[in-house]
C-alpha cells in the first residue's frame, strides 16, 4: 500500500474550516430557531464529522472499497438522526408539559 502525501495546507484548511464550524455552532445557538435548532446543530455536526473523516482519517485517499463502508456508515448514522429527528419534530410538547405540571 502506497501512502498518500498530503500538504500540510490541507490539514491547516481544513482544521480551520472546524474552527469555523465551531464558531458558528456557538452562534447559532445564540439564536431562538424554534424547531430548527436541532436541525441546524445536526447539520453543522455532521459537516465537521464529514471532514474528520475524510481527510484526518484519510478516506478520500483510501481505496474505493474503504469509501464504500464509510459512505455506507454514513449513510446510516445520518439515517438513525433523520429517525431521531422526525421523532423530535412531531411531540406535541405543550401536552408533554400540561400533563407533567412542569
Amino acid at each position: 500500500m502506497s501512502d498518500h502525501v498530503i500538504p500540510t495546507r490541507v490539514y491547516y484548511t481544513v482544521f480551520a474550516a472546524l474552527l469555523v464550524l465551531t464558531a458558528l455552532t456557538v452562534l447559532v445557538a445564540e439564536f431562538d430557531l424554534g424547531r430548527l435548532n436541532a436541525f441546524v446543530a445536526m447539520l453543522i455536526a455532521c459537516t465537521k464529522a464529514m471532514l474528520v473523516i475524510l481527510y484526518f482519517m484519510h478516506v478520500r485517499y483510501s481505496s474505493r472499497l474503504t469509501q464504500v463502508f464509510i459512505g455506507v456508515a454514513f449513510l446510516f448514522l445520518l439515517i438513525l438522526i433523520s429517525f431521531t429527528m422526525s421523532d423530535m419534530l412531531t411531540r406535541n410538547f405543550e401536552l408533554l408539559t400540561a400533563v407533567s405540571g412542569l
